[in-house]
């Protein structure tokens, strides 16, 4: 072989990528000269930049064989029969609540003017696609402590026009599945659970994700793996896998992967809508559609995280119980989270509740944010109270008083792998300088501590 010899040139290639990414990928240590705790982030290096080189290389610049080897993991991970990639978490769940309103979906499918139960407090996206396809959204109130959809109000949700639930697992703490999934079944309601920060989380010892009729996930940066943007939804009915795909693929009747032709064999000998007899099934549309795949360079991003998924919960749990010790002192200051019962979380952040009313918020944000501590509120807190939701359609279960006290008394925290205990003990140390009005850590910059 000679060093223009492709196969050659291919693995010089990939191995520098490898070379670089371990050298430029993410810095994980903790620097007191220029502390900051970042509330959450990526973590890659090596591994990715060579899968993702090597997905470049192959220049097929769609889904393709690395999005199939993701798409497998996922749902082996799960043990559920299918898992389609697509472009964002907000799109998975767009598609998978559209699914529901899909002829695959059989005689319950969801039509406009149905309701669905969620939780008032939460990411707004877990809800837009209710308000996109024509349905109501009914808010139920958020429990303390656990920030998940308080089930004792889900009889007074229910009424005559209910087909559906829809709710995130908050912060990757399961909701309380045993309860939701009884209401479920007694009332005969479908189930989407919104697993986008919940990657690894399980309740009695069974994955979430694997309770409803869909889940979703999110690949954002954020998120417990990440393929930049990217998202999934996965399930075990072949009829909604069916819907699925189509809401996914602009719409299509036709199932055929990219540069693949008539998967049915009977690609030109079909009759279907008022279309002529024999109409490419190609350019057959059963759904309002959209394209919403990924490239499989992002697939080989994802399929690099995947390898280090287990190390990603276990640091997520890791750095949530360091932080849950560290603070166990100021609980006359803050409410600390819990996981729910019988649940065994994949943390996604660490909340706190301000519980002393001598302390407000927005300054303590401030103080924190000055000294390198980023925190984020606990996303659109109450949703009803957001310039978008004024004037439209939906239901409220009693006055929401708790989703009021999470939008005006609730942060959180980072608990992330890119986190080691260096940057959790400058965050408790920051943290109780500011409760007790003591000086600040020495660590933190000289512009913030005078």
């Amino acid at each position: 072989m000679t060093a223009k010899d492709p196969e050659t040139l291919r693995q010089q290639i990939l191995d520098l990528a490898e070379q670089y990414g371990e050298l430029t990928g993410t810095n994980t240590s903790f620097s007191p000269d220029d502390p900051r705790v970042s509330v959450s982030g990526k973590v890659v290096g090596g591994p990715e930049a060579r899968l993702m080189t090597e997905a470049a290389l192959d220049l097929w610049l769609t889904t393709g064989r690395f999005n199939d080897t993701f798409e497998g993991q996922l749902s082996d991970t799960f043990g559920l029969p299918w898992a389609r990639t697509c472009n964002s978490g907000s799109s998975a769940n767009l598609i998978a609540f559209s699914a529901l309103t899909s002829p695959f979906a059989g005689p319950r499918k969801l039509e406009p003017g149905d309701e669905v139960i969620t939780c008032a407090t939460g990411f707004p996206t877990t809800v837009n696609p209710s308000l996109q396809t024509g349905m109501v959204p009914v808010f139920v109130d958020v429990e303390p402590e656990t920030y998940n959809i308080d089930v004792s109000q889900l009889e007074a949700a229910l009424s005559d026009r209910t087909k559906a639930i829809m709710v995130a697992h908050t912060l990757g703490n399961p909701f309380d599945l045993g309860a939701v999934m009884r209401f479920a079944e007694a009332h005969n309601l479908f189930v989407i659970e919104d697993c986008c920060d919940a990657l690894g989380s399980t309740y009695q010892g069974q994955h979430v994700g694997t309770f409803g009729d869909l889940a979703t996930l999110s690949f954002y940066p954020a998120h417990h793996i990440t393929m930049g943007e990217g998202g999934a939804v996965l399930g075990a009915s072949p009829g909604l896998r069916r819907a699925v795909e189509s809401f996914r693929d602009w719409g299509r009747d036709c199932w055929c992967a990219p540069g693949a032709d008539n998967t049915c064999g009977r690609r030109f000998q079909q009759t279907l809508g008022q279309l002529p007899t024999g109409y490419d099934h190609k350019y057959v549309y059963s759904h309002l559609g959209y394209n919403l795949k990924i490239t499989d360079m992002q697939a080989a991003a994802g399929v690099a995280q995947m390898k280090r998924l287990d190390g990603f919960i276990a640091d997520r749990k890791r750095n949530w119980q360091t932080l849950n010790t560290l603070l166990a002192d100021l609980d006359e200051a803050f409410v600390r989270p819990k996981a729910t019962a019988n649940s065994d979380p994949s943390w996604f952040g660490y909340c706190l509740s301000i519980r002393d009313d001598r302390l407000d918020r927005t300054e303590l944000l401030q103080a924190l944010n000055a000294a390198g501590v980023a925190t984020r509120l606990l996303f659109a807190g109450n949703l009803i109270r957001q310039p978008y939701m004024q004037g439209r359609a939906f239901r409220t279960i009693g006055d929401l008083t708790e989703a009021d006290r999470v939008m005006t008394h609730a942060f959180w925290l980072g608990v992330h792998p890119g986190l080691r205990d260096d940057h959790l003990e400058y965050v408790s140390r920051v943290l109780h300088a500011l409760v007790h009005n003591t000086p600040l850590p020495k660590t933190v910059p000289d512009h913030v501590a005078s």
